[in-house]
């Protein structure tokens, strides 16, 4: 709507894709300030409530009536807020908004399933999830690769030229960077607002790439490829917004979970940012903290099954540090501290070419 004011009334002000965000940003915070009180008492009122896993922490079992499938909430105001604000003629953006759809139905329908059978492990199967992933992240991909046309240019951290070009290839890369990203945030939401700060951070970053990405002059200055993504900000800047409201209500204690429908959905964007962006290889920095909890994972279960020995007292790390008794708030902020600063990193890297 926005930018049909710009085109149609000549109103330069919304012709800036910076003016756009910041609107955006303002209209996803607002949309999900007022809309989470209200889904929080439904909530309740269903007892549509988070079920925990037997095996985790035992003071985690105090949080069962804590209402779950916040992520319906800000994602749906970071969906509207972006098509109030974004030139929908970007193809970019059409395929933002797609991601963000798929995915926030993969997490929803887990979400409905565990609150219905009143059981945490009683959502989808882990192969029926995948499934539902891979499908997902190849609708987007092909729609990347046949219907943008995209480039499939493979661009790594301080070098001025792409190091290959994956050509077909490039769907198989981009769909694996969708899947393990969403995989990895929902494997990092496990305690009040732990994933919710990273998510802020590292969107934060990718608004920050894609607007040079897309921006003529500020890409050929920081020897950058130019593509037009810049309108994705607008989206990125809208679940910024999201996020920071249902932070408000998701900080320790936590009066919300966001559930699969919010985790799965923020990692699938976010690995669609870095794809689009060409900056693959660096989300490993921007998402240091989702990386870490999922090498926790891999070397547990790796470990166990080799050696028949444990590396952590439980993982995902966060729980390993519940186990040495350090208090949940100290964890999640500690956390926080990591990802802003392998952020500022990530950002200082786009300088050294």
């Amino acid at each position: 709507m926005l930018y049909w004011l710009y085109e149609t009334f000549n109103i330069n002000l919304f012709g800036y894709i910076t003016i756009r965000a910041g609107i955006s940003f303002f209209l996803a915070l607002i949309f999900t300030l007022f809309l989470m009180p209200k889904f929080i008492r439904w909530a309740q009122r269903t007892s549509s409530t988070q079920p925990i896993n037997t095996l985790a922490p035992q003071r985690h079992q105090e949080k069962a009536s804590t209402p779950t499938m916040g992520g319906i909430v800000f994602i749906g105001a970071t969906i509207v807020a972006s098509l109030l604000s974004v030139k929908l003629s970007n193809i970019y953006v059409i395929g933002a908004i797609i991601t963000l759809i798929l995915f926030a139905l993969i997490g929803f329908q887990d979400d409905y399933a565990k609150i219905k059978k009143h059981e945490n492990l009683a959502g989808l199967k882990a192969r029926a999830k995948l499934a539902l992933q891979i499908i997902s992240s190849f609708i987007i991909t092909f729609f990347l690769y046949s219907i943008a046309d995209f480039n499939t240019d493979l661009y790594v951290p301080f070098f001025k030229n792409p190091v290959i070009n994956m050509n077909i290839f490039a769907t198989i890369f981009w769909s694996l960077v969708i899947i393990s990203t969403s995989n990895a945030v929902n494997l990092t939401d496990g305690l009040d607002g732990l994933a919710t700060v990273p998510s802020i951070t590292a969107l934060a970053s990718f608004s920050v790439i894609t607007y040079i990405t897309g921006h003529a002059t500020l890409s050929a200055y920081l020897l950058m490829p130019n593509i037009a993504v810049g309108e994705v900000a607008i989206v990125a800047s809208a679940l910024i917004g999201a996020l920071s409201g249902f932070l408000w209500y998701n900080c320790h204690p936590a009066e919300v979970f966001m559930g699969d429908s919010g985790s799965l959905t923020i990692g699938a964007f976010l690995g669609y940012l870095a794809i689009i962006s060409k900056s693959e290889v660096l989300l490993l920095l921007i998402g240091s903290i989702f990386v870490i909890e999922t090498v926790s994972v891999i070397l547990q279960v790796g470990s166990y099954k080799l050696r028949k020995k444990r590396v952590f007292l439980m993982a995902p790390i966060h729980h390993h540090f519940e186990m040495k008794n350090w208090n949940e708030s100290k964890i999640i902020v500690r956390f926080w501290i990591i990802a802003i600063l392998s952020n500022i990193v990530a950002l200082i890297s786009l300088k050294i070419r």
